[in-house]
């Protein structure tokens, strides 16, 4: 083990040597360029090292073309107002978790280089927010803004390039939430062509509505309904009850054709020895018998409920041709795609908190470290006691 980290670091020693040789670098640079960075780009380019220095160098060169040392809060007033791209928090693991709200509308009135200056910038307050031993965060893309699938497959693209380019090893994962009908279509055929496409992930929010715990909404826990309040059963003697349903259920009322009292039996009853017991409720015998059908029209007690046509339930239903259904013939299996959506769900899970929470502009703003911040950071003001104000 020794020998392959030494090893490792004399690879990128030598790809420093190369880039010192090719041009001196800048005291930024030089920090940059730390022991973590070059080896994630070595290990990118597979442990070359002169296909690991030229990735590194167009690196260098593109962050100073888009100045990344000089970007502040200030250039992004209104996307940090309406929360179209933020640090939400950090999962378990302590990895940031980013949330992008871009809305369809805003690639008209902005450039594509301000939406690049967008993305790089919440990037690098997310980094900077990571802990020691930290090295990769999390995307959430909130697609449900966009109409046009075409439209946002270029907007991810775009994403995705740039994360795989400039931020190799940089991506834990990225989830795509609600995106356009039209979008899986065409992610499925670009995706065999993109970097970063075994960590994308597409997810519905409508998969999570009830796998949340009232402990992250308060408010939830007032609009379910209380059982206890309202007694199980409604009428004495009626041939139909309400009855509560299950507690989680969103319907708490059903009706149902049991019967709930016994001075309430609707025809004839066997003897009580028989092992058949009480006559049950039936669609038959259940309903007033003015309102029946000819065929049910008989004097009461004529025909017993054994009389009746019994329902056989265990009956086929025939499989259909080729010429009533044609897609029958053009199905395909849906296992495997099933299980590629299971797995999704599953990944989404620890993630869903920080969807669903709250943008705040001030807590967000308080995890950029200077100079991001910019002159309308936040202040901590603090609070001096009576003896030191004196």
């Amino acid at each position: 083990m020794g020998m392959n980290e030494q090893r490792e670091r004399e690879r990128v020693e030598e790809i420093l040597q190369i880039l010192r040789k090719q041009a001196p670098l800048t005291v930024k640079q030089e920090k940059f360029c730390n022991y973590a960075c070059v080896q994630r780009f070595l290990k990118t380019k597979g442990e070359n090292v002169r296909k690991a220095a030229k990735h590194l160098r167009a690196c260098l060169s593109w962050r100073d073309s888009i100045g990344t040392e000089h970007l502040v809060a200030d250039e992004f007033s209104s996307e940090l107002a309406e929360g179209f791209a933020y640090v939400a928090g950090h999962d378990h693991e302590s990895r940031p978790v980013m949330i992008f709200r871009i809305k369809q509308d805003y690639k008209k009135f902005h450039s594509q280089k301000l939406y690049i200056r967008l993305l790089v910038f919440t990037l690098e307050v997310a980094i900077g927010s990571m802990s020691k031993n930290v090295e990769q965060f999390v995307l959430l893309f909130d697609a449900s803004f966009f109409r046009s699938g075409s439209a946002f497959l270029n907007l991810l693209l775009a994403t995705l390039k740039i994360l795989s380019e400039f931020y190799p090893g940089r991506l834990h994962k990225a989830f795509v939430i609600d995106p356009p009908s039209l979008f899986s279509y065409l992610w499925k055929g670009v995706r065999p062509f993109v970097d970063l496409s075994t960590a994308t992930m597409v997810v519905s929010s409508l998969d999570f509505e009830d796998s949340l715990e009232d402990s992250f909404y308060p408010g939830a826990a007032s609009l379910r309904f209380d059982p206890s309040s309202v007694p199980t059963k409604i009428g004495g003697s009626s041939r139909f009850s309400f009855t509560v349903s299950h507690f989680d259920s969103l319907k708490p009322w059903h009706l149902t054709l049991t019967d709930t009292s016994a001075s309430s039996k609707v025809g004839p009853t066997l003897n009580p020895n028989s092992l058949m017991g009480p006559a049950l409720v039936s669609p038959l015998n259940a309903r007033s018998f003015s309102f029946a059908s000819p065929a049910t029209r008989t004097p009461r007690g004529s025909r017993t409920p054994s009389s009746f046509p019994s329902r056989t339930h265990n009956q086929r239903t025939p499989r259909p041709s080729f010429l009533q259904s044609p897609a029958t013939f053009f199905k395909k299996d849906t296992h495997h795609l099933s299980n590629r959506t299971d797995k999704s769900r599953e990944l989404f899970l620890p993630f869903l908190k920080f969807y669903r929470q709250p943008y705040d502009e001030m807590i967000y703003r308080s995890k950029m470290r200077p100079p991001l911040g910019g002159l309308i950071s936040i202040v901590k003001r603090r609070h001096l006691t009576p003896s030191r104000r004196l």
